[in-house]
């Protein structure tokens, strides 16, 4: 089957069905009058590391309602984004739907709000990873009725719980980081494996690979 995303109708459902698992930037921000908002969005992830680079995509509207998240980081430049974990996962799906400007998600989802230390979007107190950041740009994507903004953010502080590091290595089986699937889909990632990045030597190229 070959689908050209001009002419299909639900290629959204494709695209979000294929590139999987995706991480959940659960994005906290504050608007220039003190409004605070959170909120999840799955197309995140991170492309630099110096300088250290986040990115995520917001929709602009929401039928009539501009996106809160999107209007704040483009007023404030700050946010925060807090990843996803499994403890938190029904907590963070809870945040998911439209609610008007001054409804406050962390008491909707029963999260703790925690002061950041640089920005001035508060932080999630139940998030074992917190991502202060500044804004860089906003990339605008779509057409009239199809508008997104590409949010690319510099992370200024980092906080980790500190049973989940050691040094510079992360223990993902602490961490349980949610995986985000098509429609209301998610998944467990804990289930892991590892495959040694192989080195390039000249001398072997060519050779078979050892599969004893």
């Amino acid at each position: 089957m070959k689908i050209d995303p001009g002419n299909f109708e639900g290629f959204n459902r494709v695209l979000t069905g294929v590139v999987v698992p995706r991480p959940i930037a659960f994005v906290s921000s504050i608007s220039a009058s003190g409004l605070v908002n959170l909120a999840p969005y799955s197309f995140f992830n991170a492309v630099s590391y110096d300088p250290p680079t986040i990115v995520f995509s917001s929709s602009r509207h929401a039928g009539r309602k501009a996106k809160d998240t999107l209007a704040n980081i483009e007023e404030t430049g700050e946010f925060v984004v807090n990843i996803v974990v499994d403890d938190i996962a029904a907590a963070m799906n809870s945040t998911a739907a439209e609610y008007p400007a001054d409804v406050d998600e962390f008491q909707i989802a029963g999260l703790t709000a925690v002061p950041s230390e640089i920005v001035r979007a508060p932080r999630v107190a139940e998030s074992p990873v917190n991502m202060e950041c500044r804004l860089n740009q906003v990339v605008n994507l779509g057409k009239e009725g199809h508008q997104h903004g590409l949010v690319i953010g510099e992370i200024v502080l980092l906080h980790i719980r500190d049973d989940i590091i050691d040094g510079h290595r992360i223990n993902h089986q602490r961490l349980k980081p949610t995986g985000r699937l098509a429609g209301n889909m998610y998944c467990y990632t804990a289930d892991t494996y590892e495959l040694v990045r192989p080195v390039y030597q000249p001398e072997t190229v060519g050779e078979p690979a050892d599969n004893a």
